[in-house]
C-alpha cells in the first residue's frame, strides 16, 4: 500500500465526529477497569540473563483516541498500567483513528502520566501516518517516551562488575511500507537477546527469519473486535493480521503476540473481544532451571465484566452469522450517523415492545 491517505478520509473524519456526538449514549463514560482484560504472558527467553529474570514489560496498543476511548478513559488505564510498577512499558501504534487536532492535548498529557522504572519506547501504527506522524513523534518526545521506529534500544543491568544487555528494536508501519529492517539489523547489538515491536502482526514472519528476535508485540488487528466464541480467533481479519489475529503464535523460533488493544476503529463494537492490557513477564532458562518449579500457565488472563460495554444478546447473535456481518456494520455506522443509538430498536418504543411481549 502507497503511504497516500486512506480513500474517503473526510468521509471517515465526519463519521468519527458524528459517533463522538452520540458517545454518551452508546457506552458509559465514568471509567470502569472491570471492562479490560488484563493479559498476562510469561516468555522464556533463549540466553536471557539472570538479572533480566522476570522482566516486566506492559505493553498498551491502539488507543484510537477520540473514538470511544476517551481521555478520562485512558487515564484510567494508565492508572492501571502504573500500578503494574513496569520496568519497561511498550507502545505499539495507532494512538489516534482519523483525527488528531481535537485530542492531541489530551493525548500528550495523559502519554506523559506513564511509569516505568527503565524506559517507555514506541512504534508508529498506520493510523499515525494517516494523520501527522510528524506531531505524534512530537507528542511522543514530549510525554518522555522514546520512538524506536527503525530503530533499537538497548537495556543495561550491571552486577558484580558484570553487564548483560537486552536489546528492543522497533519497526515503522508495514502496511505503510515504512518498515526499514535493515537499519535495524545495523544497529542492533551483537551481545543480548532482542525483541521486536511491531505495529502489524504478520511481519512476523520476517522478524522471525533473522534469527535473532526471541519475541515480537504487536497489535493493529483489535482482535478482530470479534472472536469466536471457543475458537480464540476472529474471521475479521484486515491488511496486516491475516495470519496473526489475536493471542500468542509460535512462528519460528519467536513467540509473536498481537494485542486485542484499547480501543476500536470504524465501529464501536467489541463481541467477546475485550480491550486489553497486556504484561510480560521475561523468564530466564537458566533461573528457571534452577528453580524448577511448576509455573502459572504461559497465559494468564483476568477476564474484564464484558456486559458493560458489550452490545444486546441480539445483536451477538446477529453478528455470529458470517453473512449479516457487512450489513449489521454498516447499519450501526448509518444510525450513528443519524444519531440514534445503535444499541436499541429505534423502530419501536418501549411501550410497543411491552405490548409485544405481554400479546406473546
Amino acid at each position: 500500500m502507497s503511504e497516500d491517505k486512506p480513500t474517503a478520509l473526510a468521509a471517515r473524519q465526519m463519521i468519527q465526529k458524528a459517533m463522538t456526538v452520540t458517545r454518551e449514549k452508546i457506552v458509559p463514560m465514568e471509567f470502569d477497569e472491570s471492562v479490560y482484560d488484563i493479559v498476562e504472558v510469561n516468555v522464556e527467553i533463549k540466553d536471557l540473563d539472570p538479572m533480566f529474570h522476570n522482566y516486566k514489560i506492559v505493553n498498551l496498543s491502539d488507543l484510537h483516541l477520540g473514538q470511544w476511548l476517551t481521555a478520562e478513559y485512558l487515564e484510567g488505564v494508565i492508572e492501571i498500567v502504573n500500578k503494574q510498577k513496569a520496568d519497561m512499558i511498550a507502545l505499539t501504534g495507532d494512538y489516534v483513528s482519523y483525527i488528531l487536532d481535537d485530542v492531541a492535548d489530551d493525548l500528550e498529557r495523559c502519554l506523559s502520566m506513564l511509569k516505568a522504572k527503565d524506559v517507555s519506547l514506541a512504534v508508529l501504527g498506520n493510523h499515525d501516518h494517516w494523520t501527522d506522524p510528524d506531531r505524534i513523534r512530537e507528542i511522543l518526545k514530549n510525554a518522555g517516551i522514546i520512538d524506536i521506529s527503525n530503530n533499537v534500544y538497548t537495556i543495561e543491568r550491571r552486577m558484580n562488575n558484570r553487564t548483560a544487555k537486552l536489546n528492543v528494536a522497533g519497526v515503522d508501519s508495514t502496511m505503510l511500507n515504512k518498515e526499514d529492517l535493515d537499519k535495524v539489523m545495523e544497529e542492533l547489538p551483537e551481545e543480548g537477546p532482542a525483541i521486536m515491536l511491531a505495529h502489524e502482526p504478520d511481519f512476523a514472519d520476517i522478524t522471525s527469519l533473522t534469527g535473532r528476535f526471541a519475541l515480537q508485540i504487536s497489535g493493529h488487528s483489535h482482535g478482530g473486535q470479534f472472536i469466536i466464541p471457543g475458537l480464540n480467533t476472529t474471521i475479521l481479519r484486515g491488511e496486516g493480521s491475516q495470519k496473526y489475529p489475536v493471542g500468542e503464535y509460535k512462528v519460528g523460533d519467536m513467540i509473536q503476540y498481537t494485542s486485542k488493544g484499547l480501543g476500536t476503529n470504524v465501529f464501536w463494537l467489541r463481541i467477546n473481544c475485550a480491550p486489553e492490557i497486556t504484561i510480560f513477564k521475561l523468564k530466564s532458562p537458566e533461573v528457571e532451571d534452577k528453580e524448577n518449579k511448576n509455573h502459572k500457565k504461559p497465559i494468564y488472563i483476568r477476564h474484564s465484566n464484558q456486559k458493560k460495554i458489550f452490545p444486546t444478546r441480539e445483536d451477538v447473535d446477529r453478528f455470529l452469522n458470517p453473512d449479516d456481518i457487512a450489513d449489521f456494520i454498516e447499519s450501526k455506522i448509518s444510525q450513528i450517523a443519524n444519531n440514534l443509538n445503535p444499541f436499541e430498536d429505534n423502530d419501536k418504543s418501549k411501550d410497543e415492545k411491552k405490548i409485544n411481549r405481554t400479546n406473546d
